[in-house]
């Protein structure tokens, strides 16, 4: 991303992004999208990418697809897509464990205001 003392690739660059996203790295994902949206004008395949981004748990494409849409560049149909997507990956990712990690984080930083204060 920032290589100091090296040339910046733009080929490189994307196939390696794109060998990331195909491993369902969403951050990768995301990035493509952007690419797609900014130096392609595709916004036809940059819906695609967001929308699988939003599916592997990203926030940012949802956050980005609702400003589009409030602006008329994103159809109401891609971004109930993602929507539906994301939440799928959200519900996806819950588990009694996390929920109990999460419970223990929150008392941890009650304690810690309590002491430090």
């Amino acid at each position: 991303q920032n290589g100091h003392g090296v040339e910046k690739d733009q080929q490189q660059e994307v196939h390696h992004r794109e060998l990331a996203a195909i491993g369902g790295h969403p951050t990768a994902r995301y990035d493509l999208g952007c690419k797609e949206w900014d130096n392609n004008d595709n916004a036809e395949r940059a819906m695609k990418h967001w929308i699988i981004a939003a599916a592997l748990g990203d926030d940012r494409p949802i956050e980005f697809m609702m400003e589009m849409s409030e602006e008329g560049y994103v159809s109401k149909d891609d971004l109930a897509a993602a929507l539906r997507a994301h939440q799928a990956a959200v519900d996806a990712a819950k588990s009694v464990q996390r929920e109990a990690a999460e419970e223990y984080k929150r008392a941890a930083e009650l304690r810690d205001e309590i002491l430090f204060k």
